[in-house]
């Protein structure tokens, strides 16, 4: 298969399409990919370090307010349209794939123009503006949750998951050992991850629950994100750190740490989402309050509607709440269990292969 994948800005919309192209290739080696993402997204760090040819295109969105700016924003749309017909021509894709971000929206409405089959992914549970925009013109549409479907033509979607589930549920049975990193193997352990940039508030709440979370008898697991590592040490520096609370800039190698975590409190993005569910982990989940439609909570609330999840929102959020929440869960195993099952049972561990027949799909309409 020849691939073009458009996706870019966010984490959420890169690491999808890498998930999937990752088992594009186990499937099929001879499988050619060209990414085509933004000029200054994250997609031109992450994308070429693995091992995928990148091409950028100049793209922004529109200013929700009256301004000039919303000028600039059609004019770079549409020269981006026309460079992308140019590298479809080019590289002459079997299937183009969109997973989000104001680039995608530029290179698939090229596609489309040239009728070349066109498939786009939407993660979340609320539709971005890129996608609703691209409804119309695209071959067939792929979602990871089910409340999204209403949102589109009904007569193009699939739902699939999200291409990080499956990537996760490879590693379930992971040989990771807390031992590794100065835990213990033997006792139930609590990991708190507000992202890679890390987020203020749930920091400062676990600050404040430190000293309680010292008398426990599971263990803690806390990043705070690498950009806030200083700040959280110089928050610590006259607080007691026992010895079964480790903080960390960053938590590597995710999917091999999941499926050993008894309850994980972490923010509602679509990636983490799929991950928890790909394996079914209890979690508390934090919706980030600084999102487009407040997509994260809604994210969340499918789950909670399900018993697979607690949430607290952002304006809730301390210590004390932290506590209560997470106390909740990791001193009843039953209770864990139960949700970690609830959990799993709405996840998608095989939604790469999903999301593949998707694609083959569109090239046969």
């Amino acid at each position: 298969m020849r691939l073009m994948v458009s996706g870019g800005g966010t984490g959420g919309h890169i690491y999808p399409a890498l998930a999937l192209i990752e088992r594009l290739k186990e499937l099929d080696p001879t499988t050619e990919v060209l990414y085509v993402g933004t000029t200054r997204g994250l997609e031109n760090r992450i994308v070429p370090a693995a091992g995928l040819k990148l091409v950028t295109l100049r793209t922004q969105g529109f200013k929700r307010s009256l301004s000039l700016e919303n000028f600039k924003t059609v004019y770079l749309f549409l020269k981006s349209v026309h460079e992308a017909k140019k590298l479809i021509k080019d590289f002459k894709p079997d299937v183009v794939l969109g997973t989000g971000g104001y680039v995608s929206g530029a290179v698939l409405y090229a596609a489309a123009k040239l009728h070349v089959p066109t498939v786009i992914h939407e993660q979340n549970s609320v539709v971005g503006v890129t996608n609703k925009f691209l409804s119309r013109y695209v071959n067939e549409i792929a979602i990871a949750f089910e409340v999204a479907r209403d949102q589109f033509p009904a007569d193009k979607v699939t739902l699939v998951g999200n291409p990080r589930a499956q990537q996760v549920a490879a590693q379930h049975q992971s040989d990771f050992r807390w031992s590794s990193i100065g835990l213990q193997d033997d006792v139930p352990t609590l990991m708190v991850f507000g992202g890679s940039q890390g987020a203020p508030k749930i920091n400062q709440s676990v600050v404040e629950a430190i000293p309680t979370f010292n008398q426990r008898p599971y263990q803690v697991l806390f990043a705070t994100g690498q950009k806030r590592y200083a700040a959280v040490q110089k928050a610590l520096a006259d607080v007691k750190v026992g010895a079964n609370v480790k903080v960390v800039p960053y938590i590597e190698d995710m999917p091999k740490k999941l499926p050993k975590v008894a309850t994980l409190v972490s923010r509602a993005g679509a990636t983490t989402i799929a991950e928890i569910t790909a394996i079914g982990v209890p979690t508390v989940m934090i919706p980030s309050p600084y999102v487009t439609a407040n997509h994260q909570v809604k994210n969340a609330q499918a789950l909670v509607d399900q018993g697979a999840a607690r949430m607290i929102v952002e304006d809730e959020l301390s210590g004390a709440t932290l506590l209560a929440a997470v106390d909740d869960l990791m001193t009843d195993q039953a209770l864990r269990a139960k949700m970690a099952a609830q959990s799993k049972a709405i996840g998608h561990p095989d939604a790469s292969d999903a999301l593949i027949k998707v694609l083959k799909k569109a090239q046969q309409d």
